[in-house]
């Protein structure tokens, strides 16, 4: 099973795809509204994250082309406009959520988790790394089982880092990943936010690999 990406921005869609993938997804691709309508017609198609702004076909014609032959698999809309008009006209033609650009990954990942549930094609609710666990559904952490408090965002950003256990990802990768492609990269948001996760669940299970970026040890 896959999760289908209609998008001709190059960029958004290597930053989706590097996120679904390190997420446990299967991802596939299409530049247009031509190849996104055939892939998507596909029954190993879970899931389509749609742009409304595509040569060929447009985004909305795709949409409801889709929806005709279709009705029952999940649609994410990505659109620039905001106007109560816009979201009501991709409701109506049969979008199950749409995200405005610029977004972040830890949002759209919510999202898909959220009508992936709604579809009884959920992955796995937890995650393990030695004794830390995380409860996707609840959004909870807890170590040697204590539950932690943690935010959205310290929450998005420990469980990028729990999905790659031991792999070394930088701090421009953390960025793309949990706030969003577009994000200012002069920052140290990355930081700050490892040093709160220390405080919270160890400090020494966020390791800082020097000139290269962070891991977590599952201890």
């Amino acid at each position: 099973m896959a999760i289908l990406i209609v998008e001709d921005e190059q960029g958004i869609v290597s930053f989706v795809r590097r996120g679904l993938e390190s997420a446990g997804y299967t991802v596939v691709e299409a530049a247009d509204g031509i190849d996104g309508l055939a892939v998507a017609m596909l029954p190993d198609v879970e899931l389509v994250i749609l742009d409304l702004g595509l040569p060929g076909i447009p985004g909305e014609e795709v949409l409801r082309r889709l929806r005709a032959q279709r009705p029952t698999v999940p649609v994410i809309v990505l659109t620039a406009k905001d106007s109560v008009s816009d979201r009501v006209s991709n409701l109506e033609a049969g979008a199950d959520d749409y995200l405005m650009k610029p977004f972040s990954f830890s949002e759209l990942l919510a999202r898909v988790r959220a009508r992936l549930r709604t579809s009884g094609q959920a992955r796995s609710d937890t995650i393990a790394a030695g004794n830390l666990v995380l409860d996707l559904g609840a959004r909870t952490v807890s170590v040697e089982e204590q539950t932690l408090s943690l935010s959205a965002r310290e929450f998005a950003l420990l469980e990028v880092l729990a999905r790659n256990p031991k792999r070394v990802l930088s701090r421009e990768q953390l960025l793309d990943m949990v706030w969003g492609y577009d994000f200012d990269g002069s920052s140290n948001v990355v930081e700050v936010y490892v040093g709160q996760l220390r405080r919270k669940i160890g400090t020494n299970r966020i390791e800082t690999v020097r000139g290269v970026g962070y891991k977590l040890q599952p201890l």
